[in-house]
């Protein structure tokens, strides 16, 4: 059988291992219940047969939905790390590399404050500002003759930009800073249906994007010119990842605030579990940074009860870290 054919067993793990991880999420909390009864109750409403009583309407409209949110959320900004790490050609990119994150957050800091939106306003306006930041990192990369250089410094330009405003923004927000700079280091406290129907299709929709381009993404890691001789359409592979990278984050920033490290660190931590095969990679990707921000989540709603801990928060304590071992490991590799 051909090796691309072959079931991999690491991602098959990682799958299990979500699926766990998302049962014990719906079972701590204020409330502890059994997973088995979690199990029991989310079988039930899936067959239709929802009892309707205080356990189902903590499980199935309290937890379910922001467990799926973080879920989510998770999953996409780990693809939209892999697919800007692919773009650059570097294991140390992430979607907040260009600008993509502080645009949405600039955009979402500058509706509450000066526009007095609030829930799926505060959204659109982050998603218009990730997208327009994208937009332009992609149309200044064109004029340069390195595409990859040209995306990277628009991109670092622009993100420092966007911050410097949202900066001076919390400046002058008063009374509404507590809660601008509380939404700004992500949680999912306003998580609900709508938003879990909103996140999913997307997260699932970036991913089969990425397993359709792994076969050209595992040729561009030998170089633009090389894929180029081997008949890869370069430059439609880039804008590709770039979409990648783009719109799941503008969405999943506009959703749940800016949630940073894990489309940096998943990617990464897959490669050393399963290798650096794309058509692997990709689902192995959607399946840890959906376990790893579920598990983060459920840290911070049950860690200080009844009080809630950013989720940025603990992906920073847990990221930070790992970050600083990868950058060493790099330094290893690169003085033998």
């Amino acid at each position: 059988m051909p090796e691309g054919k072959n079931p991999n067993w690491r991602v098959w793990a990682l799958a299990a291992a979500l699926a766990l991880c998302l049962l014990l999420a719906l079972a701590v909390g204020s409330v502890s219940i059994a997973p088995g009864e979690v199990a029991a109750r989310c079988f039930d409403a899936l067959r239709g047969r929802a009892r309707g009583d205080a356990l189902d309407r903590i499980i199935l409209d309290a937890r379910l939905p922001r467990v799926l949110l973080a879920a989510a959320v998770g999953s996409a900004l780990a693809l939209a790390g892999l697919a800007a790490q692919n773009l650059f050609r570097n294991p140390l990119a992430g979607p907040h590399v260009i600008g993509v994150s502080s645009g949405a957050a600039l955009g979402a800091v500058a509706a509450m404050l000066f526009a007095g939106a609030a829930g799926w306003a505060v959204a659109f306006w982050s998603m218009a500002g990730g997208l327009a930041v994208g937009a332009a990192v992609f149309f200044l990369a064109r004029t340069g003759r390195q595409w990859g250089y040209s995306l990277l410094l628009a991109g670092i330009a622009l993100g420092t930009l966007c911050s410097a405003l949202t900066t001076g923004a919390l400046y002058i927000a008063g009374e509404r800073l507590q809660t601008i700079i509380f939404w700004l280091m992500g949680g999912f406290w306003r998580a609900n249906w709508s938003e879990a129907r909103v996140m999913l299709p997307l997260a699932v929709a970036a991913a089969v994007a990425l397993r359709l381009m792994a076969p050209a993404m595992n040729v561009a890691v030998l170089g633009e010119r090389s894929a180029e001789d081997t008949g890869v359409n370069v430059r439609r592979l880039q804008f590709g990842l770039l979409a990648v990278a783009v719109v799941p984050t503008s969405v999943a920033v506009s959703l749940a605030g800016v949630i940073g490290f894990v489309g940096l660190i998943a990617p990464h931590m897959v490669r050393l579990i399963i290798g650096n095969d794309h058509r692997a990679l990709v689902p192995g990707c959607a399946f840890a940074g959906a376990l790893l921000l579920a598990g983060a989540d459920a840290v911070a709603r049950t860690a200080a009860a009844p009080a809630e801990i950013p989720v940025g928060l603990i992906t920073a304590i847990l990221g930070a870290p790992l970050f600083l071992w990868l950058l060493l490991r790099r330094a290893g590799e690169g003085r033998r």
